[in-house]
């Protein structure tokens, strides 16, 4: 069994990329966090579909959690991790703070990517400051991988939008791919906080794609308040969760839409389920009138 090269340097990476280059061979990226499962893997064989090469990032970003959050206690598993990826990576990008950060031991300063208005909702919203450490640390990713193909899941749906735009506006040469998110037997999307669940609140976690299918079912014959409505009414018999939010954006502003829009829509949930916060998100193709 092959398992990947890992890799902590960025002169490690500008020397595989520069050998890449040399042999006309692409390279497609998928950045996480670590803590690995089978929704990971499923944007790692994709992106072994796109590329020549697939490198993972591995790097808790510490921009991205607020005070209170679960930084520290946010699940380091490295070595699992590498192994996971064997015959599916052919690296691993594993960088401390200071080589993504140089700045924090004297080095040059890692410009921020702020996230804008969007940035300021939802999950912005729940998290001030959130989305600026995110496309701050994947920009500096694709500035320090510089892939020709990125490849991220479709669960964090204001991520995805938001660096789509990141891509859009500095005019990046990236692929961008989307993955449909993988889910549990019980519809539960698959995520690294899951594993702080109990057995109980596992259960209860179900709340979150109930709820998003009960918003789908309604679509069909009701529009914007009555999709909302149905979707907050499922989380009424689940009361170990608690909603946080759940809306109906533009997926081409990822604003949410006003009573009366008839086209796509993106549903997007938050809920705390015992002290575990989960996200999830389901796209809609179309309200009823």
């Amino acid at each position: 069994m092959s398992t990947p090269v890992v890799l902590h340097t960025a002169a490690e990476l500008a020397e595989l990329r520069a050998r890449l280059t040399a042999e006309g061979r692409t390279l497609a990226l998928v950045p996480t966090m670590g803590a690995l499962h089978q929704g990971h893997l499923a944007l790692v064989s994709r992106a072994r579909e796109l590329a020549d090469v697939v490198v993972v990032s591995i790097f808790v970003n510490p921009l991205q959690f607020g005070p209170g959050e679960d930084f520290d206690r946010y699940p380091r598993t490295l070595d699992s991790d590498v192994a996971a990826l064997a015959e599916a990576a052919d690296y691993v990008f594993a960088p401390d703070a200071d080589e993504v950060y140089p700045d924090r031991v004297g080095g040059e300063a890692v410009p921020a990517q702020p996230a804008g208005p969007v940035g300021d909702l939802f999950e912005g919203a729940s998290r001030p400051g959130h989305f600026d450490g995110v496309l701050t640390v994947v920009a500096r990713l694709f500035d320090l991988v510089k892939p020709d193909v990125a490849v991220f899941g479709q669960k964090d749906a204001q991520q995805v939008f938001l660096v789509r735009q990141l891509i859009t506006e500095i005019k990046l040469p990236i692929t961008f791919e989307v993955v449909p998110t993988v889910r549990e037997e019980d519809g539960v999307a698959l995520s690294s906080r899951n594993r702080y669940l109990n057995e109980e609140e596992r259960a209860a976690a179900a709340a979150l794609p109930h709820a998003l299918l009960a918003a789908s079912h309604a679509a069909l014959h009701e529009g914007v308040q009555g999709t909302r409505e149905a979707g907050i009414r499922a989380f009424e018999q689940y009361p170990l969760v608690r909603l946080e939010y759940l809306d109906l954006v533009d997926p081409t502003t990822f604003l949410p839409v006003p009573d009366g829009h008839q086209g796509p829509v993106t549903v997007v949930v938050a809920a705390k389920v015992g002290n575990t916060r989960l996200i999830d998100t389901e796209n809609i193709e179309r309200l009823h009138a």
